[in-house]
């Protein structure tokens, strides 16, 4: 409701334009009941000669309501204006196929036959005999031509008013969608901000896939629930509510009859969505997990294929497949069962209940009694037009309980705690960075214990240990995308938790062990569409690191097409095209992880070439498991199982003889290592 009064101005003019169609459309079996009634069936009334002066009997003839018969001039009873004179009463009746001319009243109207110029009315045990001529077509015509130019302004009329429903109904569909489709914008497009919003952790505990599953299937199906769903909803309602009111309008006994219609139909819906729920539940969790399996088996499609293991991940997702097709025969089942047959059964009661009802009312006594053909006509119209909007909602019940599990997971998302990507700039800083006692846990055990250093601006500081010491969990503390529990980091002298994250992340770089690269060109994914980055500057910044010499065999230089995750670049190339993007960021911090350890001997000495380029003026952080890539650091941080074990330069560090020195006599070839570190080391190896 929030998303749709966005545009509820939309809305209100499409329930305006679908009131006018309804109102049009619905107006056409009091037309049709009119022209049976009073210009088909009418000519069943009293008739009267007109009184007359000798010598006007032309003029009488030329009248539009008045007829000539048997050299009389005739004509309806309904037609006499007040207090005009009337002639002699007639009568034409219809028996069977004929039409027969009694020329006085009858007493009573019943059972009709016509034989040898006589007609016989009867009525219960009563008879009545008149005297009959029968009419033949050239002399029926004479007493309907009075009707002709009535019955074709209605029929125009008619025509008329379906042209402005038709007209209505497409604005009427066309603003609803409109202001469906842009619903469903902006919900996407909050999804999406908000996933930019999320913290990190979040997506720790996600897989991509159901993310992407929220964003793209649950968000098609909310747009099910304002483009389709509430399309006949919507229609189906105001349609139901405008028959309702015409059939109060023909006959209120028979209108509150079928007024018990509702109630089942809200009883309908309240058991259905009782058990679709559960079903559509299921469904969708299926779904998101069949995505993130899909997902999972594209991004890790190598070692599948390696392991052989083809056939063990096609019957992981033949389960989750064979499950999400049993719950959907489920909920077909249900549909089936409670779609078209309970419609039939309703539209059968209803028409039991109008036969009953007319079937009485001719039993009845007296003329009044009996019910117009025009009314009758009229109510099995309506009842059969009542019937459609309830057809189109029920078939829509599956997908509205659909909509709303799936917009129960995407508000579910839009509910997570975020933080606003912040606007504005800040003054780029020195790089001046410190940990003060700082403690973190990932969850409830600490992968970080009193950690506590100074980087100064310019330094390199590296960070060395086995693997989960806790070296990548310093720097996701430093880029804030985890907040330590104890202790402070200050950047500059200040605490970084008072500062806005995005703008705290503006002046820092960061190169992975495996950059990421988007979809673009070279070019591109060093600027990553930055205005302050020129194609001039992201040239330049390739050229210093020495792009020139690594992309010159490409034909398209640094315009060369890079597919998703760079996947047709080597390793040395994605790097070096990360180096580019750092230094043309020029951020004032830079962490390098694992930044050469997955390129080959020859790419490795451009790498480090550019490796000093962009560390210059810099604060870096360096997380390296190749000890000689770091010789040249001012520190060096040895950890060990979340605490800072050794400290110091190379030199000071080999002279201590601690874990640093035999960690770099192990990789140099010799030496034992330490308690712990074995494993690290040929893990990372």
């Amino acid at each position: 409701m929030q998303y749709a009064l966005h545009h509820k101005k939309l809305f209100i003019l499409a329930l305006l334009m679908l009131t006018v169609a309804v109102a049009a459309e619905l107006s056409g079996p009091f037309i049709a009941k009119r022209m049976i009634d009073t210009h088909i069936l009418g000519i069943e009334q009293p008739w009267y000669k007109i009184r007359q002066e000798a010598g006007s009997a032309g003029i009488a003839a030329e009248n539009g309501d008045t007829v000539t018969y048997g050299g009389d001039v005739y004509k309806r009873g309904d037609r006499f204006a007040e207090g005009e004179a009337r002639g002699d009463e007639a009568r034409l009746l219809q028996v069977g196929t004929r039409f027969v001319f009694v020329n006085g009243p009858i007493a009573f109207d019943g059972q009709r036959s016509w034989q040898d110029g006589k007609l016989t009315v009867t009525r219960g045990g009563e008879n009545a005999v008149y005297e009959a001529k029968s009419l033949t077509q050239g002399e029926l015509y004479v007493f309907y031509r009075p009707e002709l130019a009535k019955l074709i302004r209605l029929a125009l009329l008619y025509l008329g008013l379906l042209a402005v429903a038709a007209v209505f109904t497409f604005g009427e569909r066309y603003m609803l969608q409109v202001s469906a489709n842009r619903v469903i914008q902006k919900l996407r497009l909050d999804v999406y901000r908000q996933i930019q919003r999320l913290p990190i952790h979040y997506f720790d505990n996600l897989p991509a896939g159901k993310v992407v599953s929220r964003v793209t299937n649950d968000t098609e199906a909310v747009r099910d629930l304002f483009v389709t769903v509430l399309a006949n909803f919507f229609t189906g309602f105001v349609y139901i509510t405008g028959i309702f009111i015409a059939l109060f309008l023909l006959d209120v006994k028979l209108g509150a009859i079928c007024l018990l219609i509702v109630p089942l139909l809200v009883v309908w819906i309240i058991v259905y969505r009782k058990y679709a729920s559960r079903y559509n539940k299921i469904i969708r969790s299926r779904l998101s997990d069949i995505n993130g399996m899909i997902n999972e088996a594209i991004q890790g499609m190598t070692i599948i294929r390696a392991f052989r293991r083809q056939k063990e991940t096609m019957e992981e997702f033949e389960t989750l497949n064979e499950d999400y097709l049993k719950h959907q025969q489920k909920l077909q089942s249900l549909n089936a069962f409670t779609s078209h047959n309970l419609v039939g059964v309703l539209r059968n009661i209803s028409f039991a209940l109008l036969l009953w009802h007319f079937g009485g009312a001719a039993m009845g006594t007296g003329a009044e009694s009996v019910i117009s053909f025009g009314v009758l006509y009229a109510f099995i119209d309506y009842l059969n037009r009542l019937f459609q909007p309830i057809t189109g909602i029920v078939n829509q019940l599956a997908t509205l309980d659909q909509s709303i599990i799936s917009a129960g997971r995407v508000f579910e998302l839009m509910d997570e705690p975020g933080e606003d990507v912040a606007e504005g700039r800040l003054p780029r800083y020195k790089g001046n960075v410190s940990f003060e006692q700082v403690s973190f846990a990932y969850k409830e055990d600490y992968v970080l214990k009193n950690i506590s250093f100074e980087a100064k601006q310019g330094q390199t500081v590296a960070l060395v240990g086995h693997t989960g010491s806790g070296k990548s969990s310093i720097m996701n503390l430093l880029f804030r995308f985890y907040d330590p529990q104890k202790g402070t980091i200050r950047v500059d002298g200040q605490d970084i938790t008072a500062m806005p994250k995005q703008l705290l992340r503006q002046h820092m770089g960061i190169v992975l062990q495996d950059p990421f690269l988007f979809t673009g060109t070279i070019a591109s994914n060093v600027s990553l569409g930055d205005g302050t980055i020129s194609r001039e500057k992201a040239d330049a910044a390739l050229r210093d690191v020495g792009g020139e010499r690594i992309f010159a065999n490409l034909p398209g230089g640094f315009d060369e097409p890079v597919l998703e995750k760079g996947s047709t670049l080597s390793a040395g190339q994605r790097q070096l095209i990360s180096f580019a993007r750092a230094l043309a960021f020029d951020p004032a911090i830079l962490i390098l992880d694992e930044a050469t350890a997955n390129i080959d001997t020859e790419t490795e000495a451009v790498i480090q070439a550019a490796l000093d380029v962009v560390k210059k003026g810099r604060t870096t952080f360096i997380i390296a498991h190749r000890l000689s890539t770091i010789r040249s650091a001012d520190l060096i941080l040895v950890l060990h199982r979340g605490e800072i074990v050794e400290r110091g330069n190379h030199e000071e560090l080999l002279e201590l003889g601690g874990r640093y020195s035999q960690m770099y006599r192990l990789q140099q070839g010799g030496g034992a290592a330490p308690d712990g570190v074995t494993t690290g080391i040929a893990s990372s190896t």
